[in-house]
């Protein structure tokens, strides 16, 4: 199972509810000059919706690819196609001419929105102290007036309005037409949402339900064999859709599905929770990050990193409140710091060397004692790409993982990966550490 690999199964929490599909013009997104921040934030309001969500497609300024991209949406069985961008005054803003006759509709000029649109150009050149001649302006309204019959126009934020425009039949999707910048799109969408013809569509979707796990420790391949076993002693996977994704480390496990399948979804959970009962270690969502935040209340914690250079540190102080429980950290790089600045013994640095249990247990104890911590976390590495020996190999890392109580956990895997790598994935095996110690 690859990353990020979706495993539907027959009946997925689809099931004949809305569906939709997101257009995004713009060559400029199509050849990555800008990223697209409207697809993703527009499906994340759609699933709040209960719409599944079928496709996000990205088509270059070119009418005949638009028109191919929403002639495929249809033959897919969309329900709504929402499109954002190509809205605008210029020659090759055309997504309100491609729609309409998608939808098989005349376009005709709408007075009142050419009014509105003159009366938005008007202040932006008073404010501007540009000198736009009336031929000009003109034109822009006009353009921007023109409405598909029988569509509804919406107001602009910018200076594009946006358009609802249905088919000819029943049978055909609704399209959702928006401008490209999200400062202009998002209170659009919000408008959009009040206008009868779009609400209708909306209110025929089911609430979509949906939970995400998070697993430390088990490879992808293990899980997808748990699921197929799952399956296969009788669990119904009926209305449910599962995805796994490996994501920096971990894999994450997102279940969708309606009310109808809430059962099986519910024991999924359990399933899994009792096969992979360690490295499952959440079954809210909820990051390693914010657990450790949550375990750490009351205690102190301090740090002595080497070849993580502060990932660790920073990690932690990237959760808001960090401050009552983290007292500080060592980036001691070198022999001299760790024997300076955390009090490791120069005769364990010479036997055992830099990378080795013996000097992370003494790193540790070190920020133990000079921070006045309850709790410390000691990180000593290969990261590479050179430096590693036959004993000793590139992605060697030790832990030691420690508390005022003496209690102790240490490990010491060999960590893929390129320098990059080892140094991320240190900083994240010694957060899953801290959680298992405060556990």
């Amino acid at each position: 199972m690859g990353s990020g690999e979706e495993i539907l199964r027959p009946g997925s929490s689809s099931g004949g509810e809305v569906r939709a599909g997101i257009l995004v013009t713009g060559t400029e997104v199509l050849t990555a000059t800008i990223s697209d921040r409207n697809g993703p934030w527009l499906s994340e309001q759609l699933t709040g919706l209960g719409i599944e969500l079928v496709e996000i497609m990205v088509v270059a300024d070119h009418p005949g690819d638009l028109a191919n991209g929403l002639e495929h949406m249809k033959s897919i069985g969309i329900d709504l196609i929402i499109t954002s961008g190509g809205l605008g005054p210029t020659a090759d803003d055309l997504t309100a001419e491609v729609v309409a006759s998608f939808a098989g509709r005349k376009m005709e000029l709408d007075e009142g929105m050419e009014a509105k649109i003159a009366a938005i150009l008007a202040r932006f050149a008073a404010n501007t102290n540009l000198d736009l001649t009336t031929d000009a302006l003109n034109a822009a309204n006009r353009k921007q007036a023109m409405i598909p019959i029988g569509a509804v126009a919406l107001d602009p934020v910018g200076t594009a309005p946006g358009l609802i425009v249905p088919g000819q039949s029943e049978d055909d999707p609704l399209v959702l037409v928006l401008p490209g910048p999200p400062r202009e799109l998002q209170p659009m969408w919000k408008a959009a949402l009040e206008e009868p013809m779009l609400s209708q569509v909306i209110e025929r979707a089911t609430r979509l339900n949906s939970y995400r796990l998070r697993m430390f420790g088990t490879p992808e391949s293990e899980l997808a064999l748990s699921l197929r076993e799952i399956e296969d002693q009788g669990l119904p996977f009926e209305g449910l859709e599962i995805t796994t994704c490996l994501r920096k480390g971990e894999v994450e496990i997102d279940v969708r599905y309606r009310d109808g399948a809430s059962g099986s979804a519910g024991q999924l959970r359990d399933e899994l929770k009792r096969r992979h009962e360690r490295s499952l270690y959440s079954l809210d969502g909820s990051s390693v990050d914010e657990i450790v935040a949550d375990r750490l209340a009351g205690r102190r914690l301090g740090l002595a990193e080497s070849c993580s250079a502060g990932l660790l540190a920073a990690r932690i102080t990237d959760v808001p409140g960090s401050s009552a429980y983290f007292a500080g950290g060592v980036v001691s790089y070198s022999n001299e710091a760790k024997r300076d600045l955390l009090g490791v013994d120069q005769a364990l640095l010479d036997e055992f060397g830099a990378v080795s249990a013996e000097v992370a247990e003494a790193m540790a104890i070190g920020a133990l004692e000079r921070f006045e911590a309850d709790v410390s976390v000691a990180i000593t590495g290969i990261a590479g790409p050179g430096g590693g020996t036959e004993g000793k190999p590139v992605g060697l890392v030790h832990f030691n993982v420690r508390t005022s109580e003496g209690g102790v956990r240490a490990a010491a895997p060999i960590i893929p990966g390129g320098r990059r790598d080892v140094r991320e994935r240190s900083a994240l095996v010694a957060m899953h550490l801290l959680r298992e110690m405060l556990a």
